[in-house]
């Protein structure tokens, strides 16, 4: 670890001399100064580490002292910096762990009403004011990319977009099936039902990041159509592209121009296609957590809403809160922040298996 953070201090006092020479150029500058930022924080604990591991090194020492009140007082810096340095090295290990490169990406999120009918369809609506409310808290912006409404308020789909820095790093978290348990609107008996809904979370990709050839697309266009079917615009706007080498078909039609809902429809294919691909990457790492969690996966329910309990509970970190109304108006810390702790214990774990894997085969 020290040799990591070695090179990192180095790099640091790198940045500093370059960004004296460089002062003239303002993207240049703009660029080091981001680079300078995310490792400071990195630096100055490293160098506190540093300080204190040399304490102890000299406490150690004196351990061994002919003088009884010295050997004392070494005993009590000590049994003071052990503890001290161990929090320190968990929380530089913390830092030093490789960064997800969408974690600072805006997010196309995908909320499709699964099983459960017209309730599935309310549901997810709830959901999308959930996220939106959300990203209300965080300062983030929401733009509607595409929505399949029903007659009483829900969505079969709705895609959408949330712009704020660290958006991803965040909602990466809430992909999956969402179950909801409760007494529908719809219900007149007052029996309460389970439904589903699905949520894709995808890091928002730009034209740089992934190339789709004009080759492999077949572009249609229509006319748009209201909630009940009817066309709301009499030419021709609506687009639906589909991927041919994947199938992958994505349709827009909330904008009044083709142009607009074409840039929206590639929108959400990139960010479709970029994900596919990030996954099979980590696949073939192995890395099968990280493939689950904040890929779009949804091959098992990861959080229940349940109504009459007042209840949300996340399954996959075995955390409930009992302020559901507060949950679905956006309150969603408490779980986000217990799984980006999971992940970040799990790769934790996965680097000191690697090291002691190195260890073994030297």
């Amino acid at each position: 670890m020290l040799d990591k953070l070695g090179l990192i201090e180095a790099r640091y006092n790198e940045i500093n001399q370059l960004l004296e020479e460089v002062a003239d150029d303002y993207q240049r500058a703009a660029e080091l100064a981001k680079e300078r930022a995310e490792l400071e924080e990195i630096v100055t604990r490293s160098q506190t580490y540093r300080q204190m591991l040399q304490r102890l090194e000299e406490a150690r020492a004196l351990r061994d002292s002919d003088d009884p009140e010295i050997r004392e007082l070494a005993e009590q810096e000590i049994e003071e910096l052990e503890p001290r340095l161990e929090q320190l090295e968990r929380e530089l290990k913390a830092l030093l762990l490789p960064k997800d490169p969408r974690d600072e990406r805006n997010v196309i999120m995908e909320i499709r009403a699964g099983t459960g009918g017209e309730e599935a369809a309310l549901f997810a609506a709830d959901l999308f004011r959930m996220y939106s409310r959300y990203a209300e808290r965080q300062g983030w912006e929401v733009e509607v990319l595409s929505q399949n409404e029903t007659g009483i308020g829900g969505f079969k789909e709705i895609i959408f977009l949330v712009k704020g820095k660290g958006a991803y790093s965040r909602l990466k978290y809430e992909s999956g099936v969402h179950r909801v348990q409760r007494i529908p609107i719809t219900e007149a008996s007052g029996r309460i039902h389970t439904s589903t809904v699905t949520v894709a979370v995808l890091a928002e990709v730009e034209d740089v990041d992934i190339h789709i050839p004009e080759s492999d697309l077949r572009i249609d266009v229509y006319r748009s159509a209201g909630a009940g079917g009817q066309n709301v615009q009499k030419n021709a706007t609506a687009v639906r592209i589909t991927h041919l080498p994947t199938g992958i078909v994505v349709a827009c039609q909330d904008e009044r121009s083709q142009l607009q809902n074409r840039l929206r429809a590639m929108s959400i294919l990139r960010a479709r296609l970029y994900e596919m691909e990030m996954q099979k990457r980590q696949q073939e790492l192995e890395a099968t957590r990280r493939a689950q969690v904040g890929t779009g996966e949804r091959a098992e329910k990861i959080r229940t809403y349940n109504y009459p309990q007042n209840r949300v509970t996340d399954h996959r970190i075995g955390l409930s809160s009992y302020n559901l109304p507060a949950v679905m108006d956006g309150d969603l810390d408490m779980f986000i922040e217990e799984l980006a702790l999971r992940d970040q214990t799990q790769q934790l774990a996965a680097g000191l298996d690697e090291d002691d894997d190195d260890n073994n085969h030297r």
